[in-house]
C-alpha cells in the first residue's frame, strides 16, 4: 500500500466512530475447561439452579459461568437479563434482572461503559438511546421481536397523517425508528398510567392490538390499535385456561396483558413481568400459580416465590433464547454484537423513552 493510500485509510478511520472491538481490544479466548477451581468457583451459583440444570449438565455451563464473570469484571461491563431469560443467564451471570422498564431505568444509573444486553433487539437499542456515549451490545443480533416486526416508522408516519392530533403511545417493544415517531413510549407495567397522561379523549396505542384492547378496559380514553401481537402470548387460549382451572378449582392464574382479552378476563390477576413476580411472591407456600407468560420466567422466580407451585405452559420465545452463554462470552471477548442507532433517529427516539422514564405518575 502505498504511503498516500495508508493515510487516505487513516483519515477514514478518524472520521469514522471507533468500532467496539476497535475501542476495548479482543481478548484471547479462554480454556474452557471445568477444574477443580471452576467447580469451586461456581458451586453457589449452581444451587440457585440445581432445580432446573441436572448436575451432569453443570459441567457444561460452569466455565462460561466463570469466565462470563471473571471478563465482565476485567472489561468493565455489566450484564442486563430480562425475566425470559434462561436461568443460567439470569441466575448466574446477570447483574441487573427485571422486566422492560425496569432495564431501561437501570440502563440510565450504570456506571460501567459497556452494556450487554441479554434480551431482544428492542432492549438493546433502548439502553443505547438511553446510554449514546456506552458500547451496547446485544450476544445475537437475531434475537428479535414479532411486536417490534409488526411496525415500521412509515407506518406510524400514516397513522399521525390517518389521525392529526391524536397522541401516539407506542408500547417499548418496538424498533428506534418507530419509537422516533411517537409522542411517548410505555411499557405493560405502565400503559395505562402512560395513556391516561395526555388530555386527549383519543389516544393511539401501538402496535400490540392485545395490550390495546387490554388498556381499553382499564381507561374511559378511547383507544385506536394496530394489529400487531407478540408470538408467545397470542398462542394461549381461554379454553385451555378453563381446562386447567376445571382440573384444579383452586389455581390461580396470572396473565401477562399481551395475551388476547378472554385470556386475560379468565386470569386472577394480570400484570407485567414485575408485576407478576410480586403476585407470586405475596401467595403462602403450596399456593398453585398458572403462570401464562413465557416459560421461563416461572423457573426464573421460584428463588422468590419460595414453596409457590408453578403450572406452566410452555410457550418458550425462540428470539430470547438465542442468547447463550457461549454468545454472553463472545460478546465480552469479541466485543460483538455492537447496537448502533443511526444519530437523527436516536435524537427523537430517545426523547419517548426519556417521557416514559421521567413520567411522574410511574
Amino acid at each position: 500500500m502505498s504511503t498516500q493510500t495508508e493515510t487516505a485509510a487513516g483519515a477514514a478511520r478518524k472520521r469514522r466512530p471507533l468500532t467496539a472491538a476497535e475501542k476495548h481490544g479482543v481478548l484471547a479466548m479462554p480454556p474452557l475447561d471445568y477444574t477443580k477451581e471452576v467447580a469451586r468457583q461456581t458451586a453457589a451459583l449452581y444451587e440457585k439452579v440445581a432445580h432446573h440444570i441436572p448436575a451432569i449438565e453443570w459441567p457444561v455451563h460452569a466455565p462460561y459461568v466463570y469466565w462470563i464473570n471473571r471478563l465482565k469484571k476485567e472489561r468493565g461491563a455489566v450484564i442486563l437479563a430480562h425475566n425470559y431469560q434462561t436461568p443460567e443467564i439470569f441466575h448466574c451471570v446477570a447483574d441487573i434482572r427485571g422486566d422492560s422498564l425496569q432495564l431501561a431505568r437501570e440502563a440510565t444509573l450504570v456506571d460501567e461503559e459497556i452494556i450487554v444486553q441479554c434480551g431482544v433487539h428492542f432492549m438493546a437499542e433502548t439502553s443505547k438511546l438511553l446510554n449514546p456515549d456506552k458500547t451496547v451490545l446485544i450476544p445475537d443480533l437475531r434475537a428479535g421481536c414479532s411486536l417490534a416486526e409488526s411496525i415500521t416508522g412509515a407506518d406510524v408516519r400514516l397513522l399521525r397523517e390517518r389521525y392529526p392530533g391524536v397522541p401516539i403511545v407506542t408500547y417499548v417493544n418496538t424498533s428506534a425508528e418507530v419509537k422516533a415517531e411517537s409522542d411517548i413510549c410505555c411499557t405493560s407495567s405502565n400503559a395505562v398510567r402512560v395513556v391516561e397522561s395526555f388530555d386527549s379523549d383519543t389516544v393511539l396505542l401501538i402496535p400490540d392490538e392485545f395490550l390495546a384492547q387490554n388498556v381499553a378496559r382499564q381507561t374511559s380514553k378511547k383507544i385506536l390499535t394496530w394489529k400487531g401481537h407478540c408470538e408467545v402470548h397470542e398462542r394461549f387460549t381461554a379454553e385451555e385456561l378453563l381446562a386447567y382451572r376445571e382440573a384444579d378449582p383452586g389455581l390461580q392464574i396470572i396473565a401477562h396483558p399481551e395475551c388476547p382479552p378472554d385470556v386475560v378476563k379468565i386470569a386472577d390477576y394480570t400484570g407485567s413481568t414485575s408485576g407478576m413476580i410480586e403476585f407470586a411472591r405475596r401467595r403462602q407456600p403450596g399456593a398453585r400459580v398458572l403462570l401464562v407468560t413465557e416459560c421461563s420466567m416461572a423457573s426464573n422466580i421460584e428463588q422468590e416465590a419460595k414453596g409457590v407451585r408453578f403450572i406452566k405452559p410452555c410457550n418458550l420465545c425462540p428470539h430470547m433464547k438465542r442468547i447463550t452463554l457461549p454468545k454472553i462470552l463472545d460478546s465480552l471477548i469479541y466485543m460483538r454484537e455492537e447496537v448502533v442507532v443511526d444519530p437523527a433517529v436516536a435524537e427523537r427516539a430517545r426523547r419517548a423513552v426519556e417521557r416514559m422514564v421521567n413520567l411522574k405518575t410511574n
